[in-house]
């Protein structure tokens, strides 16, 4: 029963209050940069990825779903941002939210990301990051903490956006 109640949560989070913030297309700063929490998930290849192994980088948290119409929006966009990061030595994960890699794999096919898409099948990682709705990404800096947030969907590749991204490799 929690899956479905975290699901339809998520979905009207996303209807009901994330249009303002995309608007002005900013990031928002995490009061007291507290630690990232962790993160354990596999890959689409099947390759596992922890918060611990990006110390000392800069990383893109992004928390997303194939049903998620801004998830869908903005997915071009962060493959045009992480296209120009990875050169950079910023990173960029998608943790997507209990779907299998099926649906994974399908949408792929019209939306794709070279960048790793993670896997949370049982929305077990979803329940420990501050997230409010879908998409909800975190950026966090070298030293594993969360530096901002940016609720709803945005356009990745737009520079005054990753401005302030890029500022926290200095």
């Amino acid at each position: 029963m929690r899956k479905p109640l975290i699901t339809l949560m998520l979905c009207f989070a996303t209807a009901a209050g994330v249009a303002a913030e995309r608007s002005d297309q900013s990031l928002t700063p995490v009061e007291g940069r507290p630690p990232a929490p962790e993160l354990d998930l596999l890959d689409m290849e099947g390759v596992r990825h922890r918060m611990a192994d990006y110390r000392g980088k800069v990383v893109i948290v992004n928390f997303w779903a194939t049903w998620c119409p801004p998830c869908r929006e903005e997915m071009p966009s962060m493959q045009r941002a992480y296209e120009q990061l990875r050169e950079e030595g910023i990173e960029m994960l998608a943790v997507n939210i209990g779907e299998n890699e099926d649906i994974i794999f399908a949408f792929t096919a019209n939306y794709p990301v070279e960048f790793p898409l993670l896997l949370d099948l049982d929305s077990a990682t979803i329940q420990n990051w501050p997230v409010r709705g879908l998409p909800t990404t975190f950026v966090v800096d070298p030293q594993g903490r969360l530096a901002y947030r940016a609720i709803g969907g945005r356009a990745w590749d737009d520079p005054d956006l990753l401005a302030p991204v890029r500022r926290l490799k200095d």
